[in-house]
């Protein structure tokens, strides 16, 4: 099978997403942590991501994101296989756009064998379908200002609002440039 013909197959797999439960929590982590260090090592200082995974992959940080009725988190599924992790917030007003008509894509993070394969793109329709289904007009996020993402969001109908800074300690300054990208739905 050539790489056309695997794409194409990668593209007929079709994507849920699986609302994270408490027994579910340690697989959300190790796919988190795992993704994000695949695509974001260059950020930090000595390559060291842990005030992020700190931040964001922690059992104690997923028991209160669980608890909290304006996060959800989801793993992304493909064929059984956990292939990702996305975090949205569920009333996440931007600027001019209000809370109940906006929704922030705050993690969409894949599994770098996944990268390049369509799933992205099928991601993404997902959670407009789900903004969509709560009634948002908005979906919103952030994304360096360097690299493959920006490409990917603009290429997907997402426009660039107002720039952004990546505000962890230990970021490169030079890497710390962020977009805010919005997509009316």
């Amino acid at each position: 099978m050539d790489q056309k013909e695997e794409k194409k197959n990668k593209m007929d797999e079709k994507i849920t997403l699986e609302e994270v439960s408490a027994s579910t929590i340690s697989t959300y982590i190790a796919v988190g942590k795992k993704s994000y260090c695949q695509h974001y090592l260059h950020l930090w200082e000595n390559e060291n991501p842990d005030p992020y995974i700190n931040n964001s992959f922690t059992v104690p940080i997923l028991e209160k994101e669980l608890l909290d009725s304006n996060c959800v988190n989801f793993l992304v599924k493909s064929n059984g296989n956990t292939i990702g992790i996305v975090k949205l917030k569920i009333d996440a007003g931007i600027d001019e756009h209000p809370s109940n008509t906006s929704l922030l894509a705050e993690k969409i993070y894949l599994l770098k064998e996944f990268s390049g394969k369509g799933f992205g793109k099928k991601i993404l329709f997902e959670i407009e379908n789900y903004a969509k289904g709560l009634g948002k007009q908005i979906l919103w996020l952030d994304t360096m200002q360097k690299g493959n993402p920006i490409n990917f969001y603009l290429k997907s109908g997402f426009t660039i609002k107002k720039e952004s800074t990546l505000k962890l300690p230990r970021a490169k300054s030079s890497e710390k440039a962020m977009w805010v990208l919005t997509k009316a739905l």
